[in-house]
């Protein structure tokens, strides 16, 4: 064997090795989820309260939750992206709760105490027992208002796909999970490695409820230009939110939390556009 042919030997093979890891391990690579129980007594909003959700799979999940105060009013399903807890979401979602809106946020299978092990199947399992346990104490899926940060677009998503929610709420949405990867690792074969895919783009079109997307425009994490497919590709009823300045994690904290509200409120849900953050009210008059 010629040196150059050896070269290019060791080389496949070095690729299929770091291939290999890749594939073995690419479910540690996407999720990173906050190993402590989250506390209740840290978080100031005394409106919380535990629960747990039944999985049709058998496992217990810990989530939280707080009850609307307006009746019939929606309840805001929370999912989170793929790190840390719901701990450290709670505050996002007291807006809603200011607004008599009720909220659950979602603790996912694997994270924070809870058990089992995260995957994409895992996790549609994990928001349909959040319907199930809503529906059992009441709250129908027309008052359940879906919202997905990030990673939890997938499953938000997912979820407005299959059942006749209220409305869907997709922050710093991707297209698809190997799209997001094959940005981060240009040299991998993501798409063909991945077995966790949460095909937002392909959810969207099946989606009939009213959607609104946010994102920011200095989003380096996934790309607005992701937010803006996902936004062409809906089949229903569809407005987007895009911020200027604000990148992947700062939204919420900058106030669009006002402008779903806005959103919410509008008949239907979607009848018009939402306003950004810090805008005029829209004038009643000529």
């Amino acid at each position: 064997m010629s040196a150059a042919l050896s070269i290019l030997a060791t080389t496949a093979v070095v690729y299929a090795s770091i291939v290999g890891v890749a594939f073995a391990g690419q479910r540690r690579m996407i999720y990173h989820p906050a190993r402590r129980r989250p506390d209740l007594a840290a978080v100031p909003d005394t409106r919380w309260a535990e629960v747990s959700l039944g999985t049709g799979d058998g496992l217990d999940l810990l989530a939280w939750h707080a009850p609307a105060t307006r009746a019939g009013a929606p309840v805001v399903i929370y999912f989170h992206g793929n790190a840390g807890s719901i701990q450290g979401r709670a505050a996002k979602l007291a807006p809603y709760l200011d607004a008599g809106l009720g909220a659950l946020l979602v603790e996912y299978r694997g994270f924070a105490s809870n058990p089992g092990r995260p995957t994409e199947a895992g996790l549609h399992a994990d928001g349909r027992a959040a319907l199930a346990w809503l529906a059992g104490r009441g709250v129908g899926a027309d008052r359940a208002v879906l919202y997905g940060e990030s990673l939890g677009t997938g499953v938000a998503a997912a979820l407005a796909a299959e059942a006749p929610v209220r409305a869907l709420v997709l922050e710093a949405p991707f297209t698809s999970l190997p799209a997001v990867g094959a940005r981060a690792y240009p040299w991998l074969p993501v798409a063909l490695l991945s077995r966790d895919r949460f095909d937002v783009l392909a959810r969207v079109r099946a989606v009939r409820c009213p959607l609104l997307v946010i994102h920011g425009e200095a989003d380096r994490i996934v790309p607005p230009a992701m937010g803006r497919a996902v936004l062409a590709a809906a089949a229903g009823a569809a407005r987007g939110l895009f911020l200027p300045g604000l990148s992947h994690e700062d939204v919420i904290q900058a106030g669009a939390a006002g402008a779903v509200l806005d959103w919410l409120s509008a008949p239907g849900a979607a009848a018009t556009a939402p306003r950004a953050p810090g805008a005029p009210p829209p004038r009643s008059g000529p």
